[in-house]
């Protein structure tokens, strides 16, 4: 399986971007996926899970009321909507596949990684 993210970019503080993770296997709808970050010198965080079916969501402290997880099981594609975006949310993003059916916050719960898209948010 591969994941390929797109929609990474510069962007203003309060500005919106909306990322998008295609995995290549056409089983994509009975995978929980995940959406992480990482900044520069910081550990790979949790952002946002979504269970196969879509019924389940979770999300990180920090990005609650602002970043929104959906999936389309028909496109196969995975998404983050961001808005109210904050210097602090600068990082690479990158989704995951799990083999689980409830959304962890682990990185180990994730077994398939993508290869990360960078977020910038500058003035």
């Amino acid at each position: 399986v591969q994941l390929v993210e797109s929609g990474g970019g510069l962007v203003q503080p309060g500005g919106s971007l909306r990322l998008s993770c295609a995995p290549s296997e056409r089983t994509f709808s009975t995978y929980t996926m995940g959406w992480f970050r990482q900044a520069p010198g910081k550990e790979r965080e949790f952002v946002a899970g979504i269970s196969g079916n879509g019924d389940h969501t979770r999300y990180a402290d920090s990005v609650k009321g602002r970043f929104a997880i959906s999936r389309d099981n028909t496109k196969h594609t995975l998404y983050l909507e961001m808005n109210s975006l904050k210097a602090e949310d600068t990082a690479v993003y990158y989704c995951a596949q799990s083999l689980h059916a409830f959304v962890g916050l682990a990185l180990d719960e994730y077994h398939v990684w993508g290869q990360g898209t960078q977020v910038t948010v500058s003035p």
